[in-house]
């Protein structure tokens, strides 16, 4: 009997994450650290090498792959893009489906949380930062309503005490970032929600890019595909 194999990989934040699944169960992961500086340790000369080591310690090529799943961001533009493109290029490489999972829903489901209401956390950059609710039940499924918010980051111990939440996030009390064996516990939903178009998915950076943010102030316009 042929075997289910997933591969997962996040670079919401500087410190990316790669992941196999089979079935249920991850039987391989890496990460890299995380440096703090945009595209440094994130690179795909670094990224890469994570997915082959994965692959090798599964024991598997990435021809046996049923699904390669990306997180989606909210997070870092340079290493969302580039887990993205690693994901999107295996994907159409082998011809498996690619789907895409909340990097903010890889924070609960990738650490060991007891029971509770959460408030996942990421850097948005300018001071503030997306959030969304989640809720981890006994059973250990994950729940949420899908609304990522962006808030001031200085306000995010208040917005979660307002709804009787408990902040999770890089740099917090509660510093647990996103990770892609959280895919494990979420595969069935992350299956059930549908395979992105490979030639229009992207993952959704949350915000404009800096660059992109400094060339409009400057030029006083929209940058536009023509531009």
């Amino acid at each position: 009997m042929m075997k289910d194999y997933s591969l997962s990989l996040d670079g919401s934040t500087y410190a990316g994450t790669v992941a196999v699944i089979s079935g249920r169960e991850v039987v391989a992961q890496r990460s890299l650290p995380d440096s703090g500086i945009p595209a440094r340790g994130q690179r795909g000369e670094d990224f890469m090498p994570m997915v082959v080591d994965c692959l090798s310690e599964a024991g598997i090529r990435a021809r046996d792959l049923s699904r390669v799943i990306c997180g989606a961001g909210p997070g870092s533009f340079t290493s969302l893009r580039i887990a993205a493109s690693i994901g999107k290029g295996i994907a159409a490489g082998i011809g498996c489906p690619l789907f895409a999972v909340s990097s903010l829903l890889l924070i609960p489901a990738g650490s060991l949380l007891v029971a509770g209401k959460y408030l996942a956390v990421l850097p948005a950059m300018r001071g503030e930062s997306f959030v969304l609710e989640t809720d981890v039940d006994e059973d250990e499924s994950i729940s949420t309503d899908g609304a990522v918010r962006l808030v001031p980051g200085a306000d995010v111990e208040h917005v979660a005490a307002e709804s009787g939440l408990i902040p999770i996030g890089p740099g917090l009390r509660n510093d647990l970032k996103p990770n892609a064996r959280g895919v494990a516990r979420l595969l069935d939903q992350i299956i059930a929600s549908g395979e992105c178009d490979l030639s229009t998915w992207e993952p959704a950076y949350g915000r404009l890019a800096e660059a992109q943010v400094k060339w409009e102030a400057v030029h006083g316009r929209p940058l536009s595909a023509e531009a």
